[in-house]
């Protein structure tokens, strides 16, 4: 949704730049040399909002984009209903709408909270953990992890609830110099024993809610080119679909 989303707000940017343009350059002249001095509505629209669209398609390709949380799958760091900000330019700088790399800037590091394409179906917007690297190998026995052969530390905090009352464990991890926190539930615990060989322009990630997570164990790896940022701030918490109230405590937290 959110390309869909860009293609429209650079389609409407495009339409009212050239409604000016046109005007300054030959539409103005004419009404001029008619004795006309009113605007047609439709310049005085595109003059008035070509300004603010092209502000906010700046913004939006190229500095942070919003995007709101619709499941519990990386839980307890971002919860449902979350509003969250996305850098856009902490991975590659990308055309408007057409999401082609225009200038690199930097790759995912593990532990990276990163936006992306669902693979499968590249209209839907995913948000994950980075936890391997273009060829890492990535093992998974029992609630354990290795990175090339190291396991990643983790460990017990102590009990918690999800927001929907389910009891949870609550574990810290760290993965690089990152430390966050992750779920276990012991109502649904899945056990994996698999070893995951993440391919050369790929990223191996995993949701912070570990026994409800749809994501790279279950449907492979995520390519470089499925990326659309980094994310670092909640600016907002509305979970409008269970009928609740906003959030305010949530406002402001970074996205760790």
């Amino acid at each position: 949704m959110a390309r869909v989303y860009a293609a429209i707000l650079l389609g409407l940017t495009l339409f009212t730049g050239l409604v000016w343009l046109f005007d300054r350059l030959y539409w103005s002249k004419q009404r001029a040399l008619a004795g006309v001095n009113k605007e047609p509505v439709l310049v005085e629209y595109c003059r008035s909002f070509f300004p603010i669209l092209l502000v906010i398609l700046l913004l939006r390709s190229f500095v942070a984009e919003p995007f709101r949380i619709p499941s519990q799958s990386m839980l307890p760091t971002l919860e449902r209903g979350d509003f969250i900000l996305v850098s856009k330019n902490s991975y590659g700088i990308h055309m408007p709408a057409f999401e082609f790399e225009i200038m690199a800037t930097g790759k995912p590091e593990r532990g990276d909270v990163i936006v992306f394409r669902y693979p499968p179906d590249p209209r839907s917007d995913y948000i994950k953990r980075v936890i391997g690297l273009p060829g890492d190998t990535v093992t998974l026995h029992g609630y354990r992890i290795y990175i090339n052969g190291e396991m990643v530390p983790q460990e017990r905090v102590g009990e918690a609830f999800t927001p929907d009352g389910d009891p949870a464990i609550l574990f810290e991890e760290t993965i690089g110099d990152k430390r966050h926190l992750v779920y276990r539930m012991p109502n649904r615990v899945q056990h994996y024993e698999r070893s995951y060989t993440v391919p050369a322009g790929h990223y191996f990630v995993m949701g912070d809610n570990r026994d409800n997570s749809n994501d790279s164990r279950i449907w492979g790896y995520v390519p470089e080119e499925n990326l659309s940022g980094k994310a670092f701030f909640i600016w907002m918490n509305w979970d409008w679909d269970a009928g609740e109230w906003p959030a305010f405590d949530r406002i402001g937290n970074s996205v760790e």
